[in-house]
């Protein structure tokens, strides 16, 4: 298990997925992308995420649905 991944998705979740993000196949995918991309620059290989998850795309699809502003990590 990967602590660092799991606190890596858990803050780039709550910094990058917007309230007004859309529930679709295309925002998910991009919103995967950037994590993907973003994790890279910090030297976080995406097994350490994909070890934490069943699956990333359902990870950031449930981000975007159940997000709620203002509560706290």
């Amino acid at each position: 298990m990967s602590t660092r991944g799991i606190n890596f998705l858990h803050q780039w979740l709550a910094n990058n997925v917007p309230e007004t993000t859309k529930a679709d196949v295309i925002s998910v995918d991009e919103l995967t992308h950037k994590l993907i991309a973003d994790a890279k620059a910090l030297g976080i290989k995406r097994e350490e995420i994909d070890e934490e998850v069943d699956s990333l795309y359902q990870t950031i699809l449930d981000a975007i649905v159940h997000f709620e502003p203002g509560l706290t990590e």
